[in-house]
């Protein structure tokens, strides 16, 4: 156990499979060129990084024609890499904040909204009793199971998952928890869905649309040009 330990840490601590890794956390595919140039490497050596990746099963690839692409295993992975980022000391936040709000108000964790547009969607389903913290995972109240159902959310669909279904995530940037699993999985693509919010481009920052301000001000009392 001690080497295999070593051996993942060894492959996820390298300076630039680490930003490989971080990248990947926006859940979106990514060929070995669009890597390269973001870690200012040439095509042999991002080759030789992701080679070790996948044989590690830390990331997955899939072939499109004559184009291979990369993106992260699995969510357990995401939030290894997420759980690293815990580990930054307050002081450096800042700094690294200071030039990117954006990541901080509101972005995706892997499959699901982090940021503190997360944190505070997360703490109004709680307000509101549509969960509730229960042994370190998130329940779904009654009152929830007609929010969610309501919202077009299939909870036994949900439940069937090989996943989480809803648990706590420390969020890396605001050192509070958001919620994940399969049901906050579900929450953000519904979110797109609707229209409530886009993604950026090369970027892991989500904007809110001004119907999402409306809605989630309706649905959820939670006024977003008060969250600052």
């Amino acid at each position: 156990m001690n080497n295999e330990i070593s051996e993942i840490s060894t492959l996820i601590g390298n300076p630039m499979r680490s930003v490989i890794l971080w990248t990947l956390l926006d859940n979106r595919a990514y060929t070995a060129i669009e890597l390269s140039n973001v870690v200012e490497t040439s095509a042999q050596n991002i080759s030789i990084h992701l080679s070790k990746l996948v044989n590690a099963e830390l990331l997955s690839v899939e072939s499109q024609g004559r184009h291979k692409y990369y993106k992260i295993a699995n969510q357990e992975v995401a939030a290894v890499i997420e759980g690293i980022a815990n580990l930054i000391p307050k002081d450096k936040h800042r700094k690294i904040f200071s030039s990117d709000s954006n990541i901080k108000y509101c972005r995706t964790c892997y499959d699901h909204l982090a940021g503190k547009i997360g944190v505070e969607i997360t703490e109004k389903l709680v307000s509101e009793n549509y969960i509730k913290l229960e042994n370190k995972t998130f329940a779904i109240t009654p009152k929830g199971e007609i929010f969610f159902k309501d919202f077009g959310i299939n909870l036994l669909e949900l439940k069937k998952k090989r996943r989480a279904f809803a648990k706590p995530c420390l969020d890396w940037s605001e050192r509070k928890h958001h919620l994940s699993g399969s049901l906050a999985a579900a929450f953000l693509n519904k979110m797109f869905e609707l229209d409530w919010i886009r993604k950026t481009a090369n970027s892991r920052a989500i904007m809110i649309t001004s119907k999402g301000e409306k809605e989630l001000k309706e649905k959820l009392s939670l006024d977003i040009r008060k969250v600052i």
